[in-house]
């Protein structure tokens, strides 16, 4: 199972870190088109927000796990574009655990 994992600040509720741990188990290695998926998405989303908003994320990444703390933002434009990419790519996870919820669960925690 992948378990994805928010971080959520209380007061504003900011994403500040996120996790994806584990593997779909869908199908075979290679033919697995739920790891694909959430691969794709969560890698994606990476990339685009260090294209479009210039933020490197520190992201640690190896074989069934991505982690990623967000920085804090000085620019409230750049931290809201930021915030729009992560709240984008969970909408996306979103509907991948609903079609395939014995393969991908979703959780959010407060700090």
């Amino acid at each position: 199972m992948i378990v994805i994992t928010f971080i959520r600040r209380s007061g504003d509720r900011h994403i500040v870190s996120f996790s994806v741990e584990g593997h779909a188990r869908y199908a075979k290695a290679g033919k697995d088109i739920v790891c694909a998926g959430v691969s794709a998405v969560t890698v994606g989303t990476v990339n685009a927000i260090e294209v479009l908003t210039g933020v490197e994320l520190p992201a640690s990444m190896k074989n069934g796990w991505l982690q990623s703390d967000i920085p804090e933002q000085t620019s409230s434009e750049v931290n809201a574009k930021l915030q729009l990419l992560l709240e984008s790519m969970k909408v996306m996870l979103e509907g991948i655990a609903e079609s395939y919820s014995a393969n991908v669960t979703l959780k959010e925690q407060f700090k």
